[in-house]
């Protein structure tokens, strides 16, 4: 069992986390039970899944959760992408939230990968 707190990549994701909240202020209220509600449970899947893949005692459960923390990094993607394709939030607003998720998915696979 590793400290998931000491790890990069679950503090990032919490990063993400903090910035989609963010966002998600910006988004209509009429999206409070749609795409709000997407983009915030995707999000915290993300450091959420890290840290319960820390927890268990074998390699292959952790990478489990860490390849379910990397699905959720690639349905945040895609509903974010929705969203600037429905001109729902300027589009330079996404810039950075698209920079962290990449980098998130790149240290998730490298993380999976060491754990392999």
């Amino acid at each position: 069992m590793k400290n998931f707190k000491q790890l990069y990549i679950r503090q990032k994701g919490i990063e993400i986390v903090k910035e989609t909240y963010q966002l998600a202020r910006e988004l209509p209220g009429t999206e409070k039970f749609g795409i709000i509600n997407q983009i915030t449970r995707a999000s915290v899947s993300i450091p959420s899944n890290i840290a319960e893949g820390c927890s268990r005692n074998s390699s292959k459960e952790n990478i489990r959760f860490s390849e379910i923390a990397l699905g959720s990094t690639f349905e945040l993607e895609t509903q974010f992408i929705i969203i600037k394709e429905l001109s729902l939030i300027d589009p330079d607003a996404l810039i950075n939230i698209f920079q962290m998720i990449d980098e998130e998915q790149k240290m998730i696979m490298g993380f999976i990968k060491e754990l392999g």
